[in-house]
């Protein structure tokens, strides 16, 4: 018996594995939140006019009552000095100088008070202040999500193997008897 080798014949396909992901389809929204604001002004108030007044700056309507008070005082004062002056003369038989007192009285100038004038009091500039106040309300809104996956696109190819015999006459079997 006479054996050769078989001549032996392997062909081979590799396998494939194609992956592709397409992008999801995205649909997202952020509504704007809802913010509303409730605002009291504050409020300062200065109140200069005491200390204007004591470093004579007057308004004129100041100025105008001022006077007016200070004219009618003046002529109050004015008709007691009259009447009193009146009075003395004709009570003149009971003695006294009148005449002399009088002239006297009316010559000589009247004594003034003087102050520092361009210094105001202490006090005097009143000062207020109110604050006020902010209040903010603000209500989110939610997120809109519309997105959408994709699935994955996958294509397999399997891998393959050919064995096959390369020369069958090779092959061949003798028998000799």
């Amino acid at each position: 018996m006479q054996s050769t080798s078989a001549a032996l014949s392997i062909r081979t396909t590799p396998g494939r594995l194609d992956i592709e992901q397409p992008p999801a389809e995205l649909n997202i929204q952020q509504p704007q939140a809802k913010i509303t604001i409730e605002r009291t002004p504050s409020k300062l108030t200065i109140d200069q006019f005491e200390a204007r007044a004591d470093m004579d700056l007057k308004s004129v309507r100041s100025r105008i009552e001022e006077y007016s008070q200070q004219g009618y005082e003046d002529w109050l004062a004015g008709l007691a000095r009259v009447a009193q002056d009146g009075d003395e003369l004709m009570m003149i038989e009971n003695g006294g100088d009148a005449i002399a007192s009088q002239a006297k009285r009316n010559s000589e100038n009247p004594m003034y008070e003087f102050n520092i004038g361009w210094i105001p009091s202490a006090g005097s500039v009143k000062i207020s202040y109110d604050p006020g106040s902010v209040k903010v309300n603000v209500e989110l809104q939610k997120v809109v999500n519309h997105s959408r996956p994709q699935k994955p696109n996958i294509q397999y190819t399997p891998a393959k193997v050919d064995v096959s015999l390369n020369d069958m006459q090779t092959c061949k079997l003798i028998l000799q008897t």
